[in-house]
């Protein structure tokens, strides 16, 4: 049981950080996208479109490297290289996730509302897998 809501939170946060990826690199100087990321005006949103880009791809990495762990985690026997590679790149995706959302957090009280989306999911599901 424990598994699964490890999985269904990492999974979902997954989702979630494809869905940053979308919005900082595909839809990035649209006024809803820029402005929920705080940005000014349509000038500074096309100032910073190849930071947004890039910043999320990282976000997109993430995601993948946890959909790939969950792969394995679920294609692999208990203790065999699939499930101990799988756990590993789950946690360590998860973990980098919440890592992030932390350091937003150092940018000012008013992305506190930002990092709690961007780090709760990745949190519980970090803190399953270990007792997955």
């Amino acid at each position: 049981m424990i598994a699964i809501l490890a999985t269904v939170s990492g999974a979902l946060a997954a989702l979630l950080h494809v869905y940053i990826f979308v919005m900082e690199s595909v839809q990035w100087t649209r006024p809803r996208i820029w402005r929920r990321f705080g940005v000014k005006d349509q000038a500074s949103a096309d100032t910073t479109k190849a930071m947004a880009y890039n910043q999320g791809f990282y976000n997109l990495f993430l995601a993948v490297g946890t959909v790939i762990g969950l792969v394995l985690f679920w294609t692999g026997g208990a203790g065999t290289a699939a499930d101990v590679a799988g756990r590993t790149l789950v946690l360590f995706s998860l973990g980098s996730m919440v890592a992030a959302a932390l350091v937003l957090l150092t940018t000012g009280r008013s992305y506190l509302r930002a990092a709690l989306v961007q780090g709760t999911l990745p949190l519980i599901g970090f803190t399953l897998f270990l007792f997955a």
